[in-house]
């Protein structure tokens, strides 16, 4: 009975050492995604609650480095190459620093993201970007701080920060323009060469119509006549339609290609198909 006892007191030990509560953070995190023109963008970001007390100049005070909310650092992921308030940024995931004043805020997209608040060191080669922006003052308090992507365009919007009475705005722009006449320029100018190659590939594996595969094959290989593999995808859909010859052709084609490219892979898979075709090598 002791025995027993003595391990129920070891189990309620152990689950009293693994257990955890679950309960409200302080700052909880969140995360808003916005698609603007063809870019996405998204916040993460942990949002400390005003609770009666005075923000800015006191808890935030003015003129120093800020994490821009709570816990680990805010980020925002641009997933195309922007202009942040005019400074070129590339495509990826920054860190939101600011230098919060009176009338001004100074906002800094930084490239390392792995802080917990501010870097241990600021490194100056990592800021991507800087922007200083007017402050706003809300008519209506915000308890939470809030970061949000507003102000939508096709061509761009506004980092938009929010808490208490004060509001500051960041515009960027995004490339809709080029991706949109890159997307138009691409479909009329009509399939690419991989894409006649890839419809030929499917259409040869699943045993659909030769005729129609061997067409796009064709065209591929107009298209990109020094491409060994596109080749070798000919012959072997011409041996497939019983036209064995034109398929020794293109082997040979092929096989000269890839010696030519040094792609050993190629070599031998042509050579082997050219012996199982009757030729010898």
């Amino acid at each position: 009975m002791k025995k027993l006892l003595f391990i129920f007191s070891l189990l309620l030990v152990a689950t009293a050492v693994n257990a955890q509560i679950d309960a409200p953070q302080p700052s909880p995190k969140a995360k808003a995604m916005q698609t603007v023109g063809l870019t996405e963008v998204t916040l993460e970001y942990s949002r400390p609650a005003k609770r009666e007390r005075e923000i800015f100049g006191n808890l935030v005070p003015f003129g120093k480095l800020w994490r821009t909310g709570a816990n680990q650092n805010s980020m925002i992921t641009f997933s195309d190459d922007v202009k942040f308030a005019g400074t070129d940024v590339k495509a990826g995931t920054y860190a939101v620093y600011t230098k919060p004043g009176k009338k001004e805020w100074t906002v800094m997209l930084y490239s390392d993201t792995n802080n917990w608040g501010n870097p241990g060191t600021w490194d100056e080669d990592k800021v991507a970007a800087t922007a200083t922006v007017e402050t706003s003052k809300l008519k209506n308090a915000v308890e939470s701080w809030t970061m949000a992507i507003n102000e939508l365009t096709m061509e761009g919007a506004h980092l938009q920060m929010m808490w208490d009475d004060t509001m500051v705005a960041v515009p960027f722009t995004v490339p809709t323009a080029a991706k949109t006449q890159a997307s138009i320029d691409k479909v009329m100018a009509g399939p690419a060469a991989n894409d006649f190659y890839s419809a030929a590939t499917f259409y040869l594996d699943a045993n659909k119509d030769l005729q129609q595969a061997y067409e796009w094959i064709s065209k591929a290989v107009e298209a990109r006549p020094e491409a060994y593999w596109m080749h070798r995808k000919k012959s072997l859909i011409e041996a497939k339609m019983g036209n064995k010859s034109a398929a020794i052709a293109t082997a040979k084609t092929s096989l000269s290609l890839a010696q030519k490219a040094n792609n050993m892979d190629y070599v031998k898979l042509n050579t082997d198909s050219l012996k199982e075709w009757g030729v010898k090598m």
